[in-house]
């Protein structure tokens, strides 16, 4: 994974920190927000169509919901925006 560039401010409960455990600090930092990054660019680039109630569902909100569902409906799509 590509480090991006973004200001960070860590606090730890240690005092004093060595280079190399801030670095791997950092890293798994990096890696935990390019997960939630990833996710939630899916839930923002698709949308819902809710044939059942003639509805189209985008709100980042009801679209992370109805993707996490265990049970499917039927003639409940995803639509990519792109």
């Amino acid at each position: 994974m590509n480090p991006r560039n973004r200001d960070l401010l860590v606090f730890t409960r240690k005092e004093m920190m060595n280079e190399h455990e801030l670095e791997r600090q950092i890293e798994l930092l990096n890696d935990l927000f390019y997960i939630v990054e990833a996710s939630n660019a899916a839930y923002v680039a698709n949308e819902i169509i809710d044939v059942n109630r003639n509805k189209i569902i985008s709100k980042l909100k009801h679209v992370r919901t109805i993707l996490q569902e265990q049970r499917l409906t039927p003639f409940v799509f995803i639509s990519n925006k792109n």
